[in-house]
């Protein structure tokens, strides 16, 4: 891959404008258990995310919560949502850094350290920007120090991109900006910057805002070559490198600008981005090892929702994305029967406190004379453990079942070749519309806050 072999190895100097103190510890190794080490990320993008990350919990520790801005994606934790918060939150900073009123500003990963390499693509990305292995430089949901709706009330604010409205646990928090390339659904009005607009990527969108800031400033800040083909790698997956259908005008000259001041600025735009859509494209398929639980939790996506019910005013929902059919799922259960892989989506359903259970699998049929068709299936559960009864439960998928059936979006559902096997509250369709998860959840969400 002649682009990614064109990776200058250097390690660049610490930026005199970095808000954050610098990290003392060694650049090529941190002492472990018993005298052992261990590798850690070398340059300075990596350098810079440690020392934040430092600074964060030394700063929590002592009660300064509210100096500290989170950049935050959604918790589906793909490449686009990781790439925008880490990119935005080194703007912040470095852009204020000589100003009368510094900001301190950390991106978050809304997704457990635990799950972070079940998207071997991001694993890709960060390990060609030279950052530590393991993840060590990056702050996870698992490693807040406190719960995200105590801490929430706490901070100078949160930064949502690549995320149209904060998650419930998030609701009490000042937010500051909204940088998005999903339908604006109306969350902090007077966020500044606040950014909807179409394309391919986020990333994109957070990209051109922070170089048309850096551009206005009297003195630019360093900006690592590390940071930069980590902006160029999100675009190239989302965009298909850049000869998608989603591809946007947007993303192509925010990308030449990205190159540009790359390590890899002398070379064809076109033969990076396709270099690098395909390299991280194959490391994004490779997930045949993965177990269900793995693919259920792999790109998960939930939060609270409001009701009418004076019985139960919230209900918990969550969405799994899920790149294989429901037969090959059931195959990599270690009965691999139905019954198995509905008992090992009920294990990571309560795990994860959810009420309403949506998979949304998308997979390519193949057929004897070579052809083959794409299809997608939703899988509906809703269970009656967490917050509702059984008459609830009963409901609450009644309610939920009609709404996707009888829903307005143009999408056929046909019952599943084996929805004659299933049992209470278990249902699975099959259809050919290209519906994904931005056109299911909103059906699903008004449903329940519909609910009574």
């Amino acid at each position: 891959m002649k682009a990614l072999r064109a990776l200058i190895p250097a390690i660049l100097a610490a930026s005199p404008a970095a808000a954050m103190p610098q990290s003392h510890l060694p650049k090529q190794a941190i002492l472990g258990a018993f005298g052992r080490t261990r590798p850690v990320g070398v340059g300075h993008f990596s350098e810079w995310s440690r020392a934040t990350k430092k600074a964060f919990l030394v700063d929590w520790q002592a009660g300064k919560a509210s100096e500290w801005t989170i950049v935050e994606g959604n918790e589906g934790g793909d490449m686009d949502s990781m790439t925008a918060a880490l990119t935005w939150a080194y703007h912040l900073v470095h852009s204020t850094a000589n100003s009368s009123h510094p900001i301190k500003a950390i991106a978050l990963l809304q997704t457990p350290s635990h799950a972070l390499d079940l998207r071997p693509e991001n694993k890709l990305a960060l390990d060609n920007s030279q950052m530590t292995p393991g993840h060590e430089d990056l702050l996870t949901m698992d490693e807040l120090p406190e719960d995200p709706e105590t801490l929430s009330k706490k901070l100078r604010g949160i930064v949502l991109v690549d995320h149209a409205e904060p998650l419930r646990k998030w609701s009490h928090a000042n937010i500051v900006s909204i940088i998005d390339h999903h339908k604006d659904r109306g969350a902090a009005p007077d966020a500044e910057p606040r950014i909807f607009e179409t394309a391919a990527s986020c990333t994109t969108l957070v990209a051109r805002q922070m170089l048309d800031e850096l551009e206005d400033l009297d003195q630019e800040y360093h900006m690592p070559h590390e940071l930069l083909e980590l902006i160029l790698s999100a675009i190239a997956i989302d965009s298909g490198g850049l000869t998608s259908d989603k591809t946007t005008k947007a993303d192509i000259e925010t990308s030449k600008r990205v190159l540009a001041r790359s390590a890899w600025a002398k070379q064809d735009l076109e033969d990076v981005m396709e270099d690098l859509d395909d390299e991280l494209t194959k490391a994004q398929k490779d997930i045949g090892r993965f177990d269900l639980r793995d693919l259920l939790r792999r790109d998960w996506k939930g939060d609270l929702i409001d009701t009418p019910s004076p019985r139960t005013p919230t209900v918990s929902l969550g969405f799994a994305s899920i790149p294989y059919s429901m037969d090959d799922q059931i195959l990599k259960t270690d009965f691999a029967e139905l019954f198995d892989w509905f008992a090992v989506h009920a294990a990571w359903t309560a795990e994860a406190g959810v009420d309403i259970s949506i998979c949304l699998n998308k997979y390519k049929k193949h057929y004897k004379d070579g052809s083959k068709e794409k299809l997608r299936e939703i899988v509906l559960t809703v269970r009656d453990d967490v917050r509702i009864d059984q008459d609830q439960a009963d409901s609450l998928f009644k309610l939920v079942k009609e709404a996707l059936e009888n829903n307005t979006e143009g999408i056929a559902l046909e019952p599943w070749h084996r929805a004659d096997e299933l049992s209470n509250r278990q249902m699975v369709w099959t259809h050919r519309s290209g519906a994904g998860r931005k056109l299911i959840r909103p059906i699903v969400e008004e449903a329940v806050m519909g609910w009574d």
